[in-house]
């Protein structure tokens, strides 16, 4: 499995899945506590559509924590030296790496959940690097606007995984928790009170360049929700200069939407919207 050496030294372990006649690259960005190999379905079914995906398991994530933290499970999550911003770098590394290596094909850079949150200060210190951008389960990172609280508090009553926040579907919990690569603990525990504000921040004023944007949420995501992502699509218009900016919302869904009980849906409209912008070669 192809690997990068990082700032501080420690190896990013990625994925590549190619398409048979690429008609573009999508950069996929997992969440906290997680890692790239959740994402079979989507992967799947964006390789298939002519999509080739580098997917990436975090600092401190999956595979990449495993080794980093000498395979003590009870670390996974917790960044390490250089924190939020050598997390944020090591995506950017690999957005240069995509670039070498396929430089004429278009780059969708797509972010989910703290996923989402790189894929903004990404696109904010890199605007020229990304053809299209598309955010799922994301939220304005702004006090107010992003729960810092128990997630799975609207469901605490149904006991369970307790993981209930993720998905309608309850499997999708308890296979999350059952993950010898994921963890369940809180990104404040995780990231602690001074990494975990580098978070906030607002759309750049003036991007310079109008990329393509897609929000995609759960109407009973608890990270961010309808509110404040319609909040986020309001400040990359005014603020940023965007014009094609799609906000999805799905009834009945939560935070993961790519394994809820309607990710068919879900995949299907994230396709339509990207074949419309990225046509294929064929």
């Amino acid at each position: 499995m192809p690997q990068f050496v990082d700032a501080y030294g420690i190896p990013i372990v990625y994925d590549v899945y190619d398409a048979a006649a690429p008609r573009a690259v999508v950069q996929l960005l997992h969440g906290v506590g997680e890692h790239a190999g959740r994402y079979g379905a989507l992967i799947d079914a964006l390789a298939a559509d002519g999509y080739t995906v580098y997917a990436d398991d975090h600092r401190g994530h999956g595979r990449t924590g495993l080794a980093q933290w000498g395979g003590d499970h009870r670390k996974l999550g917790r960044l390490g030296p250089g924190g939020l911003g050598a997390a944020r770098d090591a995506v950017w590394t690999l957005t240069q790496r995509i670039h070498d290596e396929h430089p004429d094909l278009p780059l969708v850079l797509l972010g989910h959940s703290w996923g989402s949150f790189l894929a903004q200060m990404l696109l904010d210190r890199h605007p020229d690097a990304y053809d299209a951008v598309v955010l799922s389960g994301s939220a304005l990172r702004w006090p107010g606007a992003l729960n810092a609280g128990d997630l799975n508090a609207p469901w605490k009553h149904l006991g369970g995984s307790g993981m209930q926040w993720l998905s309608s579907d309850e499997q999708v919990g308890r296979d999350f928790v059952a993950d010898p690569l994921t963890t369940s603990e809180p990104l404040m525990k995780l990231f602690g009170p001074i990494e975990a504000a580098k978070l906030f921040g607002r759309p750049r004023r003036d991007l310079g360049r109008d990329v393509p944007m897609l929000l995609m949420v759960g109407r009973d995501d608890t990270v961010g929700g309808p509110r404040s992502v319609h909040l986020l699509a309001d400040a990359y218009r005014s603020r940023s200069g965007l014009t094609d900016v799609t906000t999805l919302v799905y009834p009945g869904a939560r935070h993961e939407i790519f394994a809820e009980r309607a990710q068919a849906e879900v995949r299907a409209d994230l396709l339509a919207w990207l074949d419309a912008r990225l046509p294929s070669r064929r």
